[in-house]
């Protein structure tokens, strides 16, 4: 049996702190971030290559560490945030004060009460879906690590777990946590999640 093992880590704490931001912004790492990042691949290497999200708080880190460690990094469009509408660049505090109804009803339904303007889940659960199916064949048998968001990881471990956007977006994904999903060439396996080394 040919294993391929996918490990993703969500970029660090961007500038400009904690706010929903989707593929429409691109803040980069801030101090804190490449400090977070830093650490949690310290004592981590073995991977074949590196592939990214386009966006520059995940492509800088990737960029540098595939420097480091010796390695070739590519970007995949499809590994970028699920763009958040009229949501993004505001903060979850300023949304509940202001559409309590709407972001609450967000939570409890997340495929029906998208902010305006939200990318559809079900067409971004597809682009992340064949991302990671053609990481798995493009590098069967392979280590690899994916440089990407909290909502990317999310649908990736729905995609493995079969579970709904819901149960999605109760999962914790923190800034610089580690993720691994394995490939036996038939089907996927969850290794562990939000892990921090």
């Amino acid at each position: 049996m040919i294993e391929t093992k996918i490990d993703f880590i969500r970029h660090g704490e961007p500038v400009g702190g904690r706010c929903f931001r989707g593929h429409g912004i691109d803040d980069p790492l801030s101090e804190k971030g490449w400090g977070q990042m830093w650490a949690a691949v310290e004592a981590v290497s073995g991977w074949g290559h590196i592939i990214s999200s386009p966006l520059q708080r995940c492509r800088q880190f990737a960029e540098a560490l595939a420097v480091r460690q010796g390695v070739s990094v590519s970007l995949d469009e499809r590994f970028k945030e699920v763009g958040f509408g009229a949501w993004e660049g505001r903060s979850p505090v300023e949304i509940q004060q202001s559409e309590a109804e709407a972001y609450a009803a967000f939570y409890r339904d997340p495929v029906l009460h998208r902010p305006d303007g939200a990318e559809p889940w079900d067409q971004f659960s597809a682009r992340v879906s064949a991302a990671l199916d053609d990481v798995s064949r493009i590098y069967a048998g392979q280590h690899v690590l994916v440089v990407a968001h909290a909502g990317v990881i999310r649908a990736v471990a729905a995609t493995v777990l079969q579970t709904s956007a819901t149960g999605a977006y109760r999962i914790k994904i923190d800034n610089a946590g580690f993720s691994q999903f394995c490939h036996d060439g038939k089907n996927y396996r969850l290794t562990y999640l939000n892990r921090k080394n």
